[in-house]
């Protein structure tokens, strides 16, 4: 499964590619088995894809860059990873272009485009959706930690110290023994904390999400240095033997919490900026402006795209985007528009999951660098 490194590289490779005059083939799969165990996008993939092809005339350079990028996404779609949730390609063989990303966060629903550009936006809300963070589980023998990228562990650790347990000895021998055992545990948390911040540093982990129970968890925090004590989301309760995708669906819904969250105070921060000193824009037209002129610190956009507002900015473009029949509505376009021109000019792009945030400005805004 791709990290979210290579989701990033990805993403601003595509954002940089130019077909020239040629159609660029854009394909999002569900590949989650249905209720009965079976795969669901063969008929949709032998069905749309035959079909969106012959909307291109049979002879022609555009149809054969089409017909040999429909026979390669085949292919690949044969022998591809049977853990995948998801699947994205994009394809443009007369521009040697062909970019297959197997991902483990599920798309919800299929999706073939065939146009002058490709179809990022979907990627770029995936990889928002599901950020890269840390869990640590543990308890005052042994911790497991963990890496989250795109849905998936790709990187574990363990600590596991010398295991203490209750004498009853009375009097100094038992104090004694006490200070041993508190020790002991002190100990354990720093070596747990020292591997806590070598995997955040390795792995690039903005957040952390710690699960212990009531003794080890404030000796964690007593040895936390500051650098990770501001990543910590939340405390939950995990038993230390729990399954990996207990661990995942449990840190998930930790995230989603935090990332509601985090939404809210980055709307409020772009209508603040707004309001007041001027170092932010909302709507499309300004935004895109803002966009090409490389004042964008940070592009705000709805994760509900057809609650986006155009206006009279965005019209089709590309002779497979007008022919096809099944082209990218004017809000698509303007969301990857945004999104293209935000990985171009290094701003960062975050989704925002609420589309009522943002729907009294059009669904998008930007944070400027500067003002002109």
């Amino acid at each position: 499964m791709a990290s979210t490194d290579q989701l990033t590289a990805q993403l601003d490779r595509l954002a940089a590619f130019d077909s020239g005059p040629f159609p660029v083939l854009t394909l999002y799969l569900d590949m989650r088995p249905d209720q009965h165990g079976r795969d669901n996008f063969d008929t949709f993939l032998r069905k749309e894809l035959a079909e969106r092809v012959r909307t291109f005339g049979a002879e022609g350079p555009e149809r054969q860059s089409l017909d040999r990028d429909a026979e390669r996404v085949r292919e690949y779609v044969r022998g591809v990873d049977a853990s995948a949730n998801g699947l994205a390609i994009f394809a443009c063989s007369a521009a040697d272009l062909f970019e297959a990303i197997p991902l483990a966060a599920p798309i919800t629903e299929h999706r073939l485009y065939i146009a002058d550009q490709p179809h990022l936006y979907p990627l770029a809300r995936l990889m928002d959706e599901y950020p890269r963070y840390a869990v640590l589980v543990a308890d005052t023998h042994i911790a497991r930690l963990f890496a989250v990228a795109a849905n998936t562990l790709h990187a574990r650790d363990s600590v596991e110290s010398t295991k203490t347990r209750g004498h009853k000895m009375g009097g100094w021998s038992q104090a004694r023994y006490q200070r041993r055992v508190q020790n002991d545990r002190a100990q354990h948390a720093r070596d747990v904390v020292a591997a806590l911040g070598r995997l955040v540093k390795d792995e690039a982990l903005e957040s952390i999400i710690i699960a212990g129970d009531e003794v080890i968890v404030p000796l964690l925090r007593a040895e936390f240095p500051k650098e990770l004590a501001d990543r910590v989301v939340d405390v939950v309760k995990l038993d230390i033997r729990a399954p990996e995708h207990d661990i995942l669906e449990a840190s998930r819904a930790v995230m989603m919490q935090k990332d509601a969250e985090t939404d809210r105070e980055r709307v409020e921060a772009l209508f603040d900026a707004y309001r007041g000193n001027g170092l932010g824009v909302v709507g499309a037209e300004a935004t895109r402006l803002a966009l090409e002129m490389g004042q964008v610190d940070e592009l705000l956009i709805t994760g509900s795209p057809e609650t986006l507002d155009p206006g009279t900015s965005t019209s089709v473009t590309g002779a497979g985007a007008a022919t096809t029949g099944a082209e990218r509505t004017p809000e698509e376009q303007l969301a990857d528009e945004l999104v293209t021109k935000a990985r171009l000019t290094a701003a960062s792009v975050t989704i925002i999951q609420d589309a009522t945030l943002l729907a009294s400005v059009g669904g998008v805004g930007a944070l400027l660098r500067f003002k002109i």
